[in-house]
């Protein structure tokens, strides 16, 4: 019934608080037993008696809501032995409160501060290791082709290393860069020294390899003439 009222008064009494009107409609709400009914009471009011009735009641929440906000204020003090500022006297600076007692907005501040701080921690904590990660994920992938031992190190190093910003880690990434291009070229190196030498020998003086010297020997040499005996 007290929606169906307050719908009412609402089309009514448009441009009227809508709390003062929730407030009437509850208050109508226990007169009227059917729709008929508070149909009936929502027309006998007068745009006066609205606002006469919503005027009271705001009088009364808001004194209550002082007298609460009073209240909560005194138990604070109370709970904190706290002082009321007094205005310096002329020609004297303000004296601080004995014993080292905190003003309100102090305690709220440090009240505030103990609540948040432990999850800014958790959150820059959280931050920190996404950054670890990402950070280890761009090195593995620069670490690909190398080898196992090479890689071992790499990554070894990384964990003991602190990187303040991004700009750092993109310093070391380019100098593990350097490092992979020298081991490669050291690697090369040495599979060429590595290499067995040619099958056919060594090369004389002309560049000409024993093998192909006796070769070509074999191949210029005249061939002995048979000769049969006189008949």
């Amino acid at each position: 019934m007290k929606e169906k009222i307050l719908a009412l008064l609402t089309e009514r009494f448009a441009g009227v608080r809508k709390d003062g009107l929730a407030q009437l409609a509850l208050v109508l709400s226990l007169q009227a037993e059917n729709e008929e009914e508070a149909t009936t009471l929502v027309e006998k009011l007068t745009d006066d008696k609205v606002n006469s009735f919503i005027k009271d009641w705001r009088r009364d929440v808001d004194k209550e809501v002082s007298d609460a906000n009073r209240t909560y204020e005194a138990n604070l003090k109370k709970k904190y032995d706290l002082l009321e500022k007094k205005a310096p006297e002329p020609g004297k600076q303000k004296e601080q409160s004995s014993g080292g007692q905190e003003d309100l907005a102090t305690i709220v501040a440090n009240a505030v501060k103990a609540a948040v701080e432990p999850l800014q921690n958790e959150l820059n904590s959280f931050k920190g290791q996404k950054v670890t990660e990402t950070r280890l994920q761009q090195l593995e992938g620069k670490l690909t082709s190398v080898p196992e031992a090479f890689k071992a190190q790499k990554l070894k190093d990384f964990k003991r290393m602190n990187f303040e910003t991004d700009q750092e880690f993109a310093e070391y990434l380019g100098e593990v860069e350097t490092d992979i291009t020298a081991l490669n070229q050291e690697l090369a190196d040495k599979g060429l020294a590595g290499q067995t030498k040619p099958i056919m020998g060594s090369p004389n003086k002309d560049g000409v390899s024993s093998a192909v010297s006796s070769y070509i020997e074999s191949k210029t040499k005249p061939e002995n003439t048979l000769t049969g005996k006189e008949v």
